[in-house]
């Protein structure tokens, strides 16, 4: 979360939301606008994939299912800013 303090902030707002997928927690970050990949992270903070955004607003194509697919959503930390 520092990273994000650290920048300007993101209009919407950057989110963080846990989910369980494949049979795992993972975290989804939220885009801040426009053409911007949202991020999919495993528990241990690497990078899965970028579910949706980008100029096709499809991610990259990497996990197409995840938002068929996920469940148990909590939101984790929305940038109060």
């Amino acid at each position: 979360m520092k990273a994000h303090f650290e920048a300007k902030k993101a209009n919407p707002p950057i989110q963080v939301y846990s989910y369980q997928y494949k049979g795992a927690t993972v975290y989804y970050e939220t885009a801040g606008c426009c053409d911007q990949f949202s991020n999919l992270y495993a528990a241990d903070g690497k990078l899965l994939c970028h579910p949706d955004g980008g100029l096709t607003g499809k991610g990259d194509g990497q996990c197409t299912d995840f938002t068929k697919a996920r469940t148990e959503e909590q939101l984790v930390w929305k940038d109060p800013r």
